[in-house]
């Protein structure tokens, strides 16, 4: 529980070394992880089409050009997922574009939450939350 609360809160410390996003520096840095979210979803969506005709058989050669283009893609993807985490986001669903910024609100760790099509980071969420649990972000200014 979160001291000086009422309700269950699963309440997770800062850690030491770990980057911290205060609203403002996470809506600096969309400027950047939007355009590699946009890239992920254009990406992801080739993937999955590529994926839904090798299962049907389409690409069964081992060595076929769409075999071959569904593993390129996967490589670029895995290479954007790891260039946000470098950043210091994490990256929540890949169709979606949804992302999460670690922030800490009241000495607790939170996630500053955006997802494509956003002008700007408008919600947070406690760390056990998720998008459902999402909440204005005026409400951490108290």
């Amino acid at each position: 529980m979160v001291p000086g609360t009422a309700s269950p809160v699963s309440w997770r410390a800062p850690k030491k070394g770990k980057k911290y996003f205060t609203v403002a520096e996470a809506n600096r840095a969309l400027v950047y992880v939007s355009r590699i979210v946009d890239e992920i979803s254009e990406h992801y969506q080739r993937v999955m089409a590529l994926r839904k005709e090798i299962e049907q058989g389409r690409h069964s050669e081992t060595k076929s050009p769409g075999r071959s283009e569904y593993e390129l893609l996967m490589d670029r993807l895995n290479g954007l997922i790891d260039e946000l985490h470098q950043v210091g986001v994490e990256l929540k669903d890949l169709e979606l574009g949804l992302l999460d910024f670690p922030a800490v609100h009241e000495g607790r760790e939170i996630y500053l939450c955006w997802h494509r099509g956003e002008r700007e980071v408008r919600a947070w969420h406690e760390v056990d939350a998720g998008y459902a649990g999402r909440q204005d972000v005026s409400l951490l200014a108290g």
